[in-house]
């Protein structure tokens, strides 16, 4: 069996890819949105968001799903081979007929059939998701395979952007090398799946022992998924391709940052599985606790600084024909703050607890709210309407969320220092909110502002003794004086 390391080791195994994750997009970003302007990255945006609701029926909820369950059974080799092929079997099943609909789509509706190179392009992504069974290497807590294959795919991505992006015309290529960069080295991860679990067909399967669960966590991942994304196809459907673009620019930001804060969360699922099926429950509400704490440290700072420098963000990622992308950005951010806490109470917290039905009412109502309010201020507000539905919907995600965990959550807050967080986001921000008026690059003004804003921050909560930010510092300072200690 593959060998399991420790939750800091995953930690970091997930930081470097979040961190290819950050600079993906930074790297890539200002040059395609500058090459293909706000109407080429919009029908990209668009054209992955339409596939998105595909993708989630031939998923089918196996993503969050295989990962508990293979957490759960890991450590035995037979039960393990069998709930694979069981869930592939699912999966083979429900992508066909997933595909299915999906061309009939792209033919029957007249705002599909005029782009259908794009379509086409973005639907790759539902075969090479189901085929990449990640579900498994994430609940083997396989991280360090998963990092160096998704960091070496988004390198040749990177490459291929600059080498083959060159107009305006170029957003089909950008489609596919974009599915390429998020899903192509899921290729490699059914080759070495026979290195994991036997390939030959083991008999007497009991497939539908799953139907109802991978049907719930389908309902969850669809709700979720709906107000990812809704906006983009909304916008689609009622504005232009144009205003779909200003939106993806902010929601380019907002997603970055979600993906970086969220690796606790994906981290942790396993692990915490694992402390529910063996009773643990100390250790379970320990590292709830930690994580619920960590993601307030690192959230709040976040969010605020990237309102503040909202404008001088999206002049440099995506120049100056995005400046409508500024209000949705800013209306966005506080949602970075809520998901990042949603993640906790959810995935961590609820799925593990077998009440992830609470996670997808949660979800299915902030979905219908996201529809709601879309529907009301699109028309009027545009991009900006898009980004205020989204916002409301985290809202009320986390609301019913914190209800249905209820006396399990308030112990787990009771020792989260609110008053030094708060105290040095304020000082950080009057540190740092005067570079906007000097008239320097939007670069510069970007990299300062980080640079005193975070400074501040983290250095204030070591004076006032935050006892998060004080671990992490220990921690790293002893393994400096550890590596510096001469080898005898």
């Amino acid at each position: 069996m593959n060998k399991i390391h420790s939750v800091k080791y995953n930690l970091a195994m997930n930081a470097i890819l979040k961190v290819a994750n950050i600079i993906y997009p930074i790297i890539t970003f200002p040059y395609v949105s500058r090459i293909l302007l706000p109407a080429g990255t919009g029908k990209a945006s668009f054209g992955a968001s339409v596939v998105t609701y595909f993708l989630l029926a031939a998923q089918l909820g196996i993503p969050v799903y295989g990962i508990r369950e293979c957490g759960r059974v890991r450590d035995d080799k037979e039960k393990l081979t069998r709930l694979v092929h069981e869930l592939l079997i699912i999966n083979t099943a429900t992508m066909t007929l997933a595909y299915a609909a999906f061309i009939i789509c792209i033919f029957a509706i007249p705002r599909l059939s005029a782009d259908k190179p794009l379509f086409l392009t973005c639907g790759l992504a539902i075969f090479l998701n189901v085929l990449g069974v990640e579900w498994l290497y994430q609940g083997l807590e396989q991280y360090q395979y998963i990092t160096i294959r998704s960091v070496v795919f988004k390198a040749i991505a990177l490459a291929a952007t600059f080498l083959l992006i060159h107009t305006q015309k170029d957003y089909v290529i950008y489609a596919g090398i974009t599915v390429f960069a998020s899903a192509g080295s899921y290729v490699l991860n059914f080759i070495n799946l026979r290195k994991i679990v036997p390939m030959r067909w083991l008999g007497g399967y009991h497939v539908r022992r799953h139907l109802r669960p991978v049907l719930i966590f389908l309902g969850l991942a669809a709700s979720i998924e709906i107000y990812n994304s809704v906006d983009k196809v909304m916008l689609g459907f009622m504005k232009t391709d144009a205003e779909v673009g200003y939106y993806n620019a902010a929601v380019k930001v907002k997603n970055v940052l979600v993906a970086f804060l969220g690796s606790v969360g994906s981290v942790t699922l396993p692990r915490a599985s694992n402390y529910m099926k063996k009773g643990r429950m100390d250790d379970f509400r320990k590292m709830s606790a930690k994580a619920l704490n960590g993601m307030l440290v690192l959230a709040v700072p976040i969010m605020v600084y990237f309102i503040f420098f909202a404008k001088e963000c999206i002049l440099f990622l995506s120049g100056n024909d995005y400046l409508p992308s500024i209000a949705p950005m800013q209306f966005l951010m506080p949602t970075v703050l809520l998901i990042g806490i949603t993640s906790i109470t959810g995935t961590q917290m609820l799925v593990p607890m077998d009440k992830q039905k609470y996670v997808f009412y949660s979800t299915l109502g902030g979905a219908v709210i996201d529809v709601i309010v879309n529907a009301l201020l699109i028309p009027g507000m545009n991009s900006t309407g898009a980004a205020i539905g989204t916002l409301v919907a985290e809202i009320v995600v986390l609301i019913i969320q914190v209800k249905a965990l209820g006396p399990v959550l308030p112990p787990l807050l009771a020792n989260i220092s609110y008053g030094k967080i708060i105290l040095g986001t304020f000082a950080a921000t009057l540190a740092s909110i005067w570079l906007k008026m000097t008239g320097l690059r939007n670069f510069i003004i970007l990299i300062a502002g980080a640079a005193v804003f975070f400074a501040v921050y983290f250095g204030l909560l070591c004076l006032m003794k935050e006892k998060m930010t004080v671990s992490i510092v220990q921690g790293v300072a002893g393994r400096l004086k550890h590596r510096s200690r001469p080898k005898e």
